[in-house]
């Protein structure tokens, strides 16, 4: 039961019981103000009304004037429902459809509620006794037996309205509460799936569209950033193991040949001179794997401005200018003014600047490089790098954003697999998209951009 009482689920059911209960209280109390209080209100009034008038005929008129009015309102009584009785300072009845003076009266003006006998009938009433000039003493009323049966009639409707209410609640409630946990207990089944190593377990949508579909849809974009993140890490450790091991051992066995071989000193310094180079790729390697890392982690974001795109481009292209020259290449520029993203100008400038230095290592000589930057009409912008050479087949444009992985046509050339996996991951950091397409012949790489008045949406 305690266990049950913690429950979040059950104290809102109960919390939400209660405010359909009080609600419902409320409800009720305001119809019974609006009707049974307006009847109470309009037969004060009336009776108030009648003792004004019947003191105006005494002052006006003297008793037998006062006599005459009770005589003919009892008359007018209709229905048999209004009270009159005039007396004498000594309480003797002068008018009136009253035998005597009640007793539980007595001389005391003001309100009263009792039952009264009269008609030869015990009747619930509504008394004002009043004393008019002269010390006469005048009690006017009204049979209330209707309304206090109408009273007694809507206070034990309210108490089955109230339970009815309650029921009601207590069963939306319960209902309420059924659905939260089914909808939490897949979260649960979902998690513990995950804790046991099944990395590839979703929460299930409904298709309602509802708070709980928004956070299913929030959990499962976390959950691919964590399996994305542990599946890098996998495969970076096996890609380190991997790929490091060989030139590792080539290192070794070249120190090991020095030592056992003690070759001449121009020759050793040269053989050093190799070892130092294989050594600055290995560390090159390993700061490539570490701003992969920082990047994935999204920490990058904290850095975040406001990035004019046209001088950041122009910058890398002027950088990479003198290397597409060297080999003859035609760097093409289409640049537009006027575009600002939201992000890392550093990080953006590096995975252009990676894009061309891919575009001018494998276009041949003579070739042509082209770098766009232009508006989408969909909210996002376009960073294009194009090129003339041997381009990436189609089956292998999904894995070359793969750390370590390398084409066959890439074997023959310098580098670590990991220009493209930097390129994609700052666009992924980005909120952005990169895009492998043919150019016919070359390669067509498109990086798309949120520009920030989509970012605010």
């Amino acid at each position: 039961m305690t266990k049950l009482l913690r429950s979040t689920s059950l104290r809102l059911a109960l919390a939400y019981a209660a405010l359909f209960v009080v609600s419902s209280i409320l409800l009720i109390g305001l119809l019974w103000w609006t009707t049974a209080g307006y009847l109470e209100r309009e037969t004060d009034a009336v009776i108030a009304a009648d003792v004004r008038a019947i003191g105006d005929r005494l002052k006006d008129f003297g008793v037998p004037g006062a006599i005459q009015t009770v005589n003919e309102r009892v008359l007018a009584d209709t229905d048999q429902k209004a009270i009159y009785l005039l007396t004498d300072p000594l309480l003797n009845p002068l008018a009136g459809n009253l035998d005597a003076w009640p007793l539980k009266i007595g001389r005391t003006p003001g309100w009263y509620e009792m039952d009264l006998v009269y008609e030869n009938h015990l009747h619930a009433t509504r008394l004002l006794h009043v004393v008019l000039p002269g010390d006469f003493q005048l009690i006017i009323g009204r049979d209330v037996q209707e309304r206090i049966a109408m009273r007694a009639l809507f206070l034990r409707g309210v108490v089955w309205a109230v339970v009815a209410a309650f029921l009601l609640a207590v069963v939306g409630g319960l209902m309420i509460r059924r659905v939260v946990l089914r909808r939490i207990e897949t979260i649960n089944r979902t998690a513990g799936a995950i804790m046991q190593g099944d990395l590839g377990r979703r929460v299930a949508l409904q298709g309602g569209d509802d708070e709980f579909d928004h956070l299913a849809l929030t959990i499962n974009k976390m959950l691919d950033q964590i399996q994305q993140l542990v599946e890098g890490v996998r495969n970076v450790s096996n890609a380190v193991a991997h790929d490091l091991r060989t030139p590792l051992a080539e290192l070794r066995a070249r120190l090991e040949a020095l030592l056992r071989e003690k070759p001449a000193a121009e020759r050793m310094l040269d053989e050093v001179g190799e070892a130092v180079a294989d050594i600055d790729r290995l560390i090159g390697t390993f700061n490539a794997l570490l701003r992969l890392a920082e990047v994935d982690s999204g920490l990058q974001r904290a850095g975040f401005t406001k990035v004019d795109l046209k001088p950041l481009m122009e910058d890398v292209a002027e950088l990479y200018g003198p290397s597409a020259e060297a080999k003859g290449i035609s760097l093409r520029q289409d640049i537009a003014a006027d575009l600002q993203v939201d992000g890392d100008p550093y990080l953006l400038a590096q995975a252009v600047g990676n894009l061309l230095d891919n575009a001018v290592k494998y276009t041949p000589a003579g070739g042509t490089i082209a770098l766009a930057l232009k508006a989408g009409e969909d909210g996002y912008c376009r960073i294009g790098v194009s090129d003339s050479g041997p381009g990436i087949p189609e089956a292998e444009r999904a894995l070359v954003t793969r750390r370590f992985y390398r084409g066959d046509l890439s074997r023959s050339t310098s580098g670590a697999g990991l220009g493209l996996s930097l390129v994609e991951a700052v666009v992924r950091l980005h909120g952005g998209r990169l895009a492998l397409t043919d150019n016919s012949p070359g390669l067509m790489a498109v990086i798309s951009l949120p520009l920030p008045s989509m970012n605010s949406n």
